[in-house]
This record gives structure tokens, sequence and C-alpha cells, in this order.
């Protein structure tokens, strides 16, 4: 494996356990500042709205070299995590937060089309799933010790490892990452060009909507766990790791699958295999030990479609493939907060009720695939 790829990978741990270790350090943070568990949620929301107006600013940056625009990204990382583990007051954090997701999306961009770069020939999916990986080892690991520093030091000393960690990223990415040549210049309005098309809005909103389907179910995994499920509070922990183990092996198959089948191809059966599982997950959530496992399948699913649908963006924006690329991470946060929406509203009738939400927007998000694979695979797969 190249080194250079998994400095790209450690940039996107530092991202994910600063983007997920939040929804579950929640009631420490909101113990601290003296504030409801609702009101704490707007940090969430905060790291997502840094993710969607980071991305759109990466237009300002496309004369740089790409690496020096990855070194200046793991720099807010940096900036964004030591603001957050030292904020004073409910405003400061929230401004800590937005800092910190505003690298994300553009982060995703430039290292996807890097590791492209790099990659051996014909191994470009997989290539762009080894630089994902730090985003599902984020899950498997990173959030579980994360939320354990919370509870056994303070909720800040998370924060201050990301910041930590984002040092370590910066000096391997500067010692790993070699000298990639910066995009052709297609000006601003070229940028956003490859909007005109229909395909990056296809396969845009197969990525949101197919998204916001498992998000309608995984945003309430817990209580579906232990009250459907009859799991004890205390094996949430270990549960939530084995979600995270679905997540690392679905990236780094799917990598493979679709350098040998392509991603469209992927994308398209994988998003209609998240539809089934949704589906059983409606009717056998109640039986403990198929509810782990599909659990693990739909986690899998979730990231399974993450790197060919990272690839596909920016083979369909050219002269925009660093927008593209972050534009494509929007989508992804778009869906989880439609998604976490939609499964809310039924989270008082039954838990089981949130798989059966996202089916629709799973199912959507499948014939959107569909149609990409069947009308555009020749063009942008080749």
């Amino acid at each position: 494996m190249k080194k250079s790829l998994i400095a790209l990978a450690f940039g996107t741990l530092a991202l994910g356990i600063a983007e997920f270790t939040m929804m579950g350090i929640l009631p420490y943070v909101a113990s601290d500042f003296g504030i409801s568990i609702a009101k704490a949620g707007h940090f969430i929301s905060a790291y997502a709205l840094g993710v969607c107006c980071g991305a759109p600013v990466l237009i300002l940056a496309r004369k740089r070299p790409l690496k020096q625009i990855l070194m200046a990204l793991v720099t807010l990382i940096i900036v964004g995590n030591l603001c957050a583990s030292l904020a004073p007051n409910y405003w400061i954090l929230m401004l800590g937060r937005f800092v910190s997701g505003l690298p994300h999306g553009a982060y995703f961009g430039v290292a996807s089309i890097v590791a492209s770069k790099l990659a051996d020939k014909g191994k470009s999916s997989e290539a762009v799933s080894i630089m994902i990986a730090g985003m599902t080892v984020a899950n498997l690991f990173g959030v579980p010790l994360g939320t354990s520093l919370s509870h056994m030091l303070s909720w800040r000393v998370t924060f201050l490892l990301v910041a930590f960690w984002g040092v370590i990223v910066l000096y391997y990415i500067g010692r790993w990452v070699p000298f990639v040549e910066g995009l052709q210049d297609t000006g601003f309005k070229g940028q956003f060009r490859f909007l005109r098309k229909p395909a990056p809005w296809i396969l845009l909103g197969a990525t949101a909507l197919g998204n916001g389907g498992v998000f309608c179910w995984y945003s309430y995994i817990s209580p579906l766990l232990t009250h459907v499920s009859g799991f004890s509070d205390s094996s949430i922990s270990a549960l939530m790791v084995l979600a995270g183990f679905g997540m690392v092996a679905g990236n780094l198959i799917s990598g493979r699958m679709s350098d040998r089948y392509t991603p469209g191809r992927v994308t398209m059966f994988v998003q209609a295999g998240i539809c089934l599982t949704l589906l059983a997950i409606f009717f056998l959530a109640s039986n403990p030990w198929m509810s782990v496992l599909l659990m693990i399948l739909c986690t899998a699913g979730l990231f399974a479609v993450s790197s060919p649908e990272q690839l596909l963006i920016i083979r369909v924006a050219p002269g925009g493939e660093m927008l593209g690329g972050a534009c494509v991470q929007m989508a992804f946060n778009l869906g989880n907060a439609v998604g976490a929406y939609a499964g809310g509203l039924v989270v008082t009738h039954d838990y089981r009720y949130t798989a059966l939400v996202g089916i629709p927007f799973a199912l959507i998000g499948f014939i959107l695939a569909f149609i990409f694979y069947k009308r555009y695979q020749m063009k942008y797969e080749v």
C-alpha cells in the first residue's frame, strides 16, 4: 500500500472523529455549558453548515498545487478543533465546529483527485477507497475512543486529540504525498460548467437520497437496538464497533469491486441491497442477532457506495473536478440531515418504522443510480 494514500487516509480519520464524535458526547457538552441536549445538537448542525460553506471556496484555490491545498485544509482542521477544545462558551464552540467543518468536503474533493492520480493503472477506485478508509476507521475506533475520553476526562480532550492528530497528518502529507500539479484552470465560470449536464445531478441525487435512506434508520440505531432488539444500554458501544466494522469492510471491498466491475455498476447493486436490507430490518429488528447482522450489512452498504460515487463525480465534472468532489460530500451531509429529520417523524410510533421511512429514499436513490448506469456508464467509466 502506498504511503501517500495512508497519509490521505490519516486526514479523513481526523475528519471522521471530528464529525461523528459530537453525537456521542452531546450530554457532556450540554452539561458543561448548562444547555439542553436539543440546543447542544446545534453543534452538529454547525459542522454540517461548515461542510456546505467550505466546499464552494475551493474554486478560489483552483490555481494552487493540490498538495498545497491539502496542507491548508489540514491546518483548518487543527485550528477548528483547537478552538473547539478551548471554547469558553456556547458561541465559541459553535464557531469552532463551523471552522472544523469547512475543510471536510474540500478535503475529500482534493484528496480523491490526488488519490486517483497516484493510483496504479486500473486501481483508481481502490485508491479512493483507501483514502476514504480513514472515515470508516474513525467510526470503528476513533468515535468510541473519543466518547470514552469524554466520560473519563473531558469532552475537550476529544477535540484536543483531533487537533494533535491534525499536526501528525500535516507532517505525513508533507513527507509522503508527492508534488501533484494543480488542475487546468478553466476560469471561475468553468468550475460550474459541469452542472449544466444531467449526469452530475443524477449522481448527486442518488448520493443524497441513498445516504438519506440509511440515516432515517441509523440516526436512531441505539434506541432501536435497546427498545426493539432487546439489547442492554451497556452493550451499545460494542455494537457500534460492529457497525464500524461493516463500514470498513464495505468501503474496502467496494473499492476493489469497482475497479473490476465499474463504479456505476457497484453503486447500482449496493443501492438495491440497501433497499432490501432496510425492508428486512423493519420485519426482523425484534430478533437480536438478525438485527445486528442487518445493521452490519446496512452500514457496509452505506460506505460501499462512497468511493465509487466519489470517483464518478470527478469523472462527470471535467473542468470542475475539485468542486464536484466536494459537492458529493455536501450531498452526503444533506442526506444525513434530511434522513435524520424524516426518521424522527416516526420514532414516537415505533423505532422499526425509521427503516420503513428510509426505503422510499433508498429506492429513489437506486433508480437514479440505475439511470446513471444505463445512460452514462460508457462515457464516464472507461
